[in-house]
């Protein structure tokens, strides 16, 4: 077919759907809505994935986290961090022996009532060394950070996050104040950034950060920590500090070797690639529903193409009748069936913006666009187009001419 039958045939094309505008909608809906789901739903999973990303980033630099591991009574475990095994002195050992690592802080955490002159909250106290903020890659906006000699002398000051002072002190510099924590009247020498959500939805921003052992003297008691976190060197060695961490806890807690490890060691980037294997499962299962419903769209245009076939059967004979070959008008009715997918493509593409863009209004999450999204579910409705239009195409280039100029 030469490029002027092949521009007449989308002529034709657009003309037998501006004569029939209902039925040439309602044979698109189900492409548009499959298009338009599967932009929608990548596009909007894609920023959910940048932005989980960035919360996980946001939690520290290279940051590394270890837990106890769990006791068992009768058989019965009692879960990740039951188990007393981690001391202040394996942290220590950490930062001193572990070549991979830059710095290690022990840390203990409970939720108790803050009351300072103007309110009272229940903040998160985190009791830490004063590496903790450096592993956290958390800054001090105001005043100062923990110092080495405020952990030494159980010193009675404190570190507070935005939410937490804006909760004890309104829009007033937190800076010099004082608030009482479990009876102890501590003094807040620094405001921290903001660092707002982690990846669990919580408010990273409503939090207290004493020394540890004031948290152990003054607020909880006690002498073991609850976790510790750790930083590498950098990224590429992440890897490298869990193993030196694994072997030298291993060695000062004395386990065999056929005895299971007593504490779980993990990084971010871990917790960064489950939530990227979630992601990835939950938008290919709505993918691959959108998919059925681009599927359901083409079995449509089947439909309405054969009979369309019966409509143009008088049509086609004259066409026939004047020299048309079978090729030709298969071709026609083939480009016919593209057209109508293509066209159903393309208000597709504008419904997965609109909707994209409404999503991302409602959840906040970043909605992101790129070529292959657009062009990916575009030319699937295309190739179903073509693929479902065959059997019409190929029904009327096998008519008889004399047979279908008798047809009424």
């Amino acid at each position: 077919m030469n490029w002027a039958l092949f521009i007449e045939s989308f002529h034709i094309a657009f003309r037998e759907m501006s004569r029939h505008r209902t039925r040439s909608f309602l044979t698109m809906f189900g492409v548009i809505i499959g298009v338009g789901a599967i932009i929608s739903v990548v596009s909007i999973s894609q920023g959910a994935k940048k932005k989980i990303q960035g919360q996980i980033a946001n939690l520290g630099s290279n940051m590394i986290i270890g837990v106890p591991g769990s006791t068992s009574a009768s058989g019965v475990k009692a879960g990740t961090g039951s188990a007393v095994t981690l001391t202040i002195e394996d942290t220590q050992a950490i930062e001193r022996e572990c070549s991979a690592v830059s710095h290690c802080a022990p840390v203990a955490r409970i939720i108790c009532q803050a009351v300072s002159e103007l309110g009272n909250w229940p903040a998160p106290v985190t009791g830490a060394t004063c590496r903790y903020t450096a592993i956290r890659a958390w800054n001090v906006e105001s005043g100062r950070e923990l110092e080495p000699g405020d952990d030494d002398t159980a010193a009675k000051v404190c570190l507070i996050g935005k939410t937490t002072s804006e909760q004890l002190f309104g829009d007033m510099d937190p800076v010099g104040q004082r608030i009482r924590l479990k009876g102890t009247l501590i003094e807040i020498v620094g405001l921290l950034e903001t660092k707002g959500q982690n990846p669990l939805g919580e408010d990273q921003d409503d939090t207290v950060v004493v020394p540890l052992n004031t948290f152990f003297r003054h607020l909880a008691g006690g002498d073991r920590p609850q976790a510790f976190v750790a930083s590498a060197v950098d990224e590429n060695q992440i890897d490298l500090a869990i193993t030196q961490i694994k072997g030298l806890l291993r060695q000062r807690h004395r386990l065999g070797e056929s005895e299971p490890d007593d504490f779980i060691i993990k990084s971010i980037e871990e917790y960064a690639e489950m939530a990227e294997s979630t992601s990835n499962v939950m938008t290919a299962l709505l993918v691959s529903i959108a998919a059925i419903s681009l599927l359901v769209g083409g079995i449509g245009i089947m439909n309405i193409m054969l009979v369309t076939v019966m409509e143009r059967t008088r049509e086609i004979g004259i066409r026939m009748a004047v020299g048309a070959t079978q090729r030709m008008i298969l071709s026609q009715f083939i480009i016919e069936s593209a057209t109508l997918a293509g066209v159903g493509g393309i208000l597709g593409v504008l419904m997965g913006f609109v909707g994209s863009i409404a999503i991302s209004r409602l959840t906040g999450w970043p909605a992101i666009f790129s070529v292959p999204l657009i062009g990916g579910p575009f030319g699937f409705a295309v190739a179903i187009g073509l693929l479902f239009g065959l059997l019409p195409a190929r029904r009327a280039s096998s008519l008889k001419p004399v047979e279908s100029l008798r047809h009424d």
